[in-house]
């Protein structure tokens, strides 16, 4: 098969794989799984296998032309690769939980169609290099996480929805007057042609706003946050799918595609883009201090961190856009794990309530430990993932004199600390007060430790990862 034709397929095999779920749940309940999770894994597959190819230089360019600048345009770079690698490898991952988890609840052919839906296009998303067909891509994953999130169709769960669609949706309307703006100065919606027209002039700042809009609503950043704590109301395995591991991601990926890859940002944007994000980093992280429910807790988590992503992003260095890379990876694994002990929790307890729990280390060693394991990951301690993309990120923002914003930022990490061992403490520790509590769903158990286990393999053999990161980052720099 050629470069081309895989990439094709690690697109469209989810995309059209999920309308093909409804039908094999009609044939078979464990067919129907197996297939959503080979759909998901094949993608992943089929991105590794890209990997070798981009990391010799060289990149895959699809294209169809069609009327009024809206081509279909697909393009993998190591950039594209990574993002897609990472997206595809935790989404299968959650998927394979969701088979104990999502078991004995209605819907089930729907909540899996939904999800390689969803996945299929965040590929489509990653590999856009046409700027319509990324909305169009983006407009996806809107309506697939609106219908996941609203999964248990309560009306409060079913508004909180609506919340969080019409809040991504509203700023994915001002990016799309964005990319016209774009339009209006470069000729074209293709980024190629956008890169070209913008190395001789400016983009006008009103854009750059716009774009930043959308950018910041998807990825739940300040003022933008509030309906991601409120997604909690979703099953497990798709607050750590849609707001924890994959869907936030979208937007610092975009950013990262549009404003470092092809458009240079004037100087004033390195300093409010991190601004924006250390107060989002802040705001959320003393949240999740007073925060009693444990997925609103891990979702304001997110929120703090995905600040950290954006500010390695801001800094512009190739050690702070490697950092910032590795960040998306290590945080969405441990993040995803974190979600998914919360599930089994909920789903054990009862409750989500964290100062109703207690002692759970002692029924529960499997879930405890893999929580731990990806909360070390996401405080950032040695020899996990997370530490060293923490140590790259501040390594690379000290390395360009924001020798302040370092200072604010790593305060905004001992925060996560403190909040993370709060959790562990209510939980896990102390008085045992469910002690019926029993760890259950052996495949939902391999999934968090999986988890835990490649948060700690990727620091332990970080050069594999951070020489790929390395490499991306390079490129998106323009180096090679």
């Amino acid at each position: 098969m050629g470069y081309d034709n895989i990439l094709l397929a690690a697109v469209f095999i989810p995309i059209l794989g999920a309308f093909l779920l409804p039908l094999a749940g009609r044939v078979s309940i464990g067919f129907r799984n197996l297939l959503a999770f080979l759909l998901v894994a094949a993608s992943f597959v089929l991105c590794a296998k890209l990997i070798p190819f981009v990391l010799s230089g060289e990149h895959i360019v699809i294209r169809r032309d069609f009327v009024l600048g809206i081509n279909f345009l697909l393009e993998a770079d190591a950039l594209a690769v990574f993002m897609a690698c990472v997206s595809s490898l935790t989404s299968a991952i959650i998927v394979l939980y969701s088979i104990g988890y999502i078991s004995h609840y209605e819907n089930q052919n729907e909540y899996y169609s939904m999800v390689v839906l969803f996945l299929g296009s965040m590929m489509g998303l990653i590999f856009s290099a046409n700027l319509i067909l990324l909305y169009i891509f983006w407009e996806i994953t809107a309506i697939t996480s609106w219908r996941l999130i609203g999964f248990f169709r309560k009306k409060e769960f079913i508004l909180r929805a609506d919340k969080a669609f019409l809040v991504t949706a509203f700023g994915a309307i001002a990016m799309l007057i964005g990319f016209i703006g774009l339009y209006q100065q470069a000729g074209s919606f293709d980024l190629s042609a956008v890169k070209e027209a913008f190395k001789v002039s400016p983009v006008a700042n009103i854009i750059v706003i716009l774009i930043l809009a959308g950018i910041f609503s998807k990825s739940a950043t300040l003022p933008f946050h509030t309906w991601l704590p409120d997604a909690g109301v979703a099953p497990s395995p798709v607050t750590a799918l849609l707001h924890a591991a994959v869907l936030v991601k979208i937007g610092v990926y975009v950013f990262a595609r549009i404003f470092i890859v092809n458009i240079p940002l004037a100087h004033i944007w390195h300093v409010a883009v991190p601004a924006v994000a250390l107060a989002s980093a802040v705001v959320s992280a003393g949240a999740a201090l007073i925060e009693t429910d444990l997925k609103r807790i891990i979702a304001y988590s997110t929120i703090s961190q995905i600040g950290f992503i954006f500010f390695g992003f801001a800094v512009g260095n190739n050690v702070a856009v490697e950092g910032a890379l590795l960040y998306i990876l290590m945080h969405g694994l441990a993040k995803a794990g974190l979600f998914l002990c919360a599930g089994i929790i909920e789903q054990t307890t009862h409750t989500k309530d964290i100062s109703k729990l207690g002692g759970l280390i002692k029924t529960m060693p499997v879930t405890a430990v893999s929580f731990l394991a990806c909360a070390f990951s996401v405080m950032g301690v040695p020899p996990f993932g997370g530490f060293f993309s923490k140590y790259m990120l501040f390594g690379g923002a000290l390395k360009s004199g924001q020798l302040l914003m370092s200072v604010l930022f790593l305060g905004a990490a001992f925060l996560t600390i403190m909040y993370l061992f709060r959790v562990f403490n209510m939980v896990f520790l102390g008085e045992t007060k469910f002690p019926e509590a029993r760890e259950k769903g052996p495949v939902m158990l391999f999934s968090v430790a999986l988890l835990a286990g490649l948060s700690l393999l990727g620091g332990v053999l970080i050069f594999y990862p951070a020489y790929f990161a390395h490499y991306a980052s390079w490129q998106m720099l323009g180096a090679f």
